[in-house]
This record gives structure tokens, C-alpha cells and sequence, in this order.
């Protein structure tokens, strides 16, 4: 009986919540906080925390905020070089959901590229990185002058420098900032890199942008600068904090059990670094000579800072949190609102599931109980 009165609700909530986004896309823009406060009072006397209705009100807007009218085009022909990995599978499904021919090259379908690329409108190229510039060198051969060609690997200087030297059609460098678990374009960033002829990328575009989807558009150069720090230092800095867990042997499970909120964000970060391909990882690391300079300075300054541990400079270390607090300057308060909605929303996550594991060791118990007690009377 429980479980359907359950569903009864759970119904009644999605249809409520529909409305409210009907409601919030059909009128003036409304602030976060002139919502969140509005709801209030009716927060208060239902008893709901107030974390959680702020969590619905955001989930609220960004669905909101995706929802922008869509722009109907014609089918493309779109052949995705490596489609079957975790990013082409992902390019698959929405250019396959938006209407679009997809068709797959792996490795063993060379033999039959002519016939997979022949009338092709676009070929994304979504293989590793150490494969990327090898994939455009044979694409050179298949390639009508009008496909437009584009990539997707976290290097873009020389990759956009080779595919605007091999083909002579429309050429752009992608780079989708997200991983694995990500279910749509909804409050992803994208960077786009032009090359030639940015035109015949449009549709792709907006196809991005419907779906929520950010566009950053940047030079290669920029780009692979800015990636030493979002990716390659981000990478080795977690790797090596995992690396450090294993030598010192913590058992992670038990140190779950006194957490902060942090410390579990940040075993979660070193998970799910973890639990992706090595080779992408350590490529994203090794990518260039840049990127492997810049985590040499990184390891660097922890040694400095570790020696500074080491001889009890109290007054040294506080005048680098200092200086490191005023570099960051206008960046520190918004980040700090998202880390504490972060820190919340993890806490409820986190009390559901505990919830629910109770939930199931009760029933456990008592199923037990009740098989104990029937043995004893049948016995």
C-alpha cells in the first residue's frame, strides 16, 4: 500500500513541478534568491529544510534556462571517427535524438570508410588523443571538399594546425569539458576553437545551446594554456592524492565514517578520476611539453610548501595563504556559494541513502525475525 500511495505523490510532484517551469518560462525573468525567498514562509511551516527548496528552485531554472526554442533543420549525414567510445557514444545518442543520419568508423572499419564517408556533412573525430592527428592523415583521403571536419580532443593548437593543412573544407576544434555519468548538454561547457568556413558548424551549435549547452570560444592557444591548469594540473594533483591514499594505506571506507562534507567531495573527485581510462588520463598529462613543465612547477611549490611544514614557519605559510587569498579576489565569494550548495546538496544525498540502507537493514531484521520465530514454533 505504501509504495503506491508513494507513487500517488511522487506524480503529484512532477506534475507541480511541471507547472512551475511552464509558469517560470512564460514570464519576466525572476532572481534565485527573490524565489527562494518568496517560498519561505511556506518552507518554514511545511517543514521543509530550506536547502532542499533551494535545490528545486535551481533545478527549476537551469531546466528553464534550457528550454530556448529550438531551431528546426534538415537532417545531416554526420560520421563519427571512434563513435563507439564514451564521447562518441554521447554525440551519438543527441545528434541520433536530434533527427541526424549517424554512422560509426571504428578501427577495423577502414576498409569501409569510402562507403561511411562518402556525403558525409560532418565528421567528428572522437579518438584519444595519441591517435587524433594519425585519424586526420587518413580521413585527408575520403573527405569531400565540402564535409566539414571537427575534433574533440582536450589539445587543440596542433590538431586544428593538421586538420586545416589536410582538408580544405570547413574545419572547427571542439572540446567538451565533461566526463562520464554526463546525461545532456544542460550547464555544459563546450570550447570552440574556428578554423574555416564556421558556418557549416551552426547547426551543430545551436544544437548545443538548445539543450543548455555553454559555448566558450576561444584561439587553440588559449585553449591548450587555460587546459594546463583545468585539466593537466587538476589531473595530477588528484592522481597524486589517490597515489598517496594507497602508500599510506587509509582505509577509506572507515575514514568516511569521520568525514567532513570536503574530505568525502574530495575522495568522490579522486573516484571518479580513478574510474576513467589511465591511458586518457596520463595523455592529458603527458599531452605536451608544456603541460608536463607546469606539473614539474606544481610539485615544485609543494616541496617548498612541505619544507616550510617541515621547520614550523608558521608566519611564512600564513603569508602565502594570504597572498593566495588575494589572488583569488572577486573569485572567492562565488565559488564559496557553490561549494556550500554543493556541501548541501551532498548532505541530503547523503542522508537519503543512509535513510534508505536503514530502511533495508530494518526489513532485513525483521524478515529475519520473523523466519527465527516460525522455525521455533514449527520446530
Amino acid at each position: 500500500m505504501i509504495p503506491e500511495k508513494l507513487q500517488e505523490i511522487d506524480q503529484q510532484i512532477i506534475d507541480l513541478l511541471s507547472k512551475r517551469i511552464a509558469v517560470l518560462a512564460e514570464s519576466e525573468p525572476i532572481s534565485l534568491e527573490a524565489q527562494i525567498a518568496n517560498f519561505g514562509l511556506y518552507v518554514a511551516e511545511g517543514g521543509v529544510p530550506e536547502s532542499i527548496w533551494k535545490n528545486i528552485v535551481m533545478d527549476c531554472a537551469a531546466v528553464t534556462t534550457a528550454s530556448l526554442p529550438i531551431n528546426r533543420v534538415q537532417p545531416r549525414r554526420v560520421t563519427l571517427v571512434g563513435g563507439r567510445g564514451m564521447m562518441g557514444s554521447f554525440f551519438r545518442q543527441k545528434l541520433s535524438a536530434a533527427g541526424h543520419q549517424v554512422s560509426i568508423l571504428e578501427q577495423s572499419d577502414w576498409d569501409h570508410a569510402e562507403s561511411l564517408l562518402a556525403g558525409a556533412d560532418l565528421v567528428l573525430i572522437c579518438v584519444p588523443i595519441e591517435y587524433t592527428i594519425e585519424v586526420i592523415h587518413k580521413l585527408a583521403n575520403y573527405l569531400e571538399p565540402n564535409t566539414a571536419l571537427a575534433d574533440i580532443a582536450s589539445i587543440k593548437t596542433p590538431i586544428l594546425q593538421a586538420m586545416l593543412k589536410h582538408h580544405k573544407g570547413p574545419v572547427m576544434g571542439l572540446h567538451p569539458m565533461f566526463g562520464q555519468g554526463i546525461q545532456s548538454f544542460l550547464s555544459q561547457k563546450v570550447v570552440v576553437c574556428p578554423g574555416r568556413e564556421d558556418f557549416a558548424f551552426q547547426w551543430l551549435l545551436d544544437l548545443i545551446e538548445n539543450e543548455g549547452g555553454k559555448l566558450i570560444v576561444s584561439t587553440p592557444e588559449e585553449h591548450d594554456q587555460m587546459m594546463m591548469a583545468v585539466q593537466a594540473i587538476r589531473c595530477f594533483k588528484t592522481f597524486g592524492f589517490g597515489v598517496f591514499l594507497q602508500e599510506e594505506e587509509i582505509n577509506i571506507g572507515r575514514s568516511l565514517d569521520f568525514s567532513s562534507p570536503i574530505f568525502r567531495l574530495e575522495i568522490g573527485i579522486v573516484s571518479r578520476l580513478l574510474t576513467q581510462s589511465a591511458p586518457l588520463i596520463v595523455d592529458i598529462m603527458l599531452a605536451t611539453p608544456d603541460r608536463r613543465e607546469a606539473i614539474c612547477r606544481l610539485a615544485k611549490t609543494y616541496e617548498r610548501l612541505a619544507q616550510l611544514v617541515i621547520q614550523n614557519d608558521r608566519h611564512t605559510l600564513i603569508e602565502e595563504f594570504k597572498a593566495s587569498h588575494s589572488f583569488l579576489g572577486d573569485e572567492l565569494n562565488g565559488a564559496l556559494e557553490e561549494s556550500t550548495h554543493v556541501i548541501n546538496a551532498l548532505s541530503i544525498f547523503q542522508a537519503a541513502r543512509e535513510a534508505e540502507q536503514k530502511h533495508h537493514t530494518f526489513s532485513r531484521n525483521a524478515r529475519e525475525a520473523h523466519t527465527n520465530l516460525y522455525s521455533k514454533v514449527v520446530g
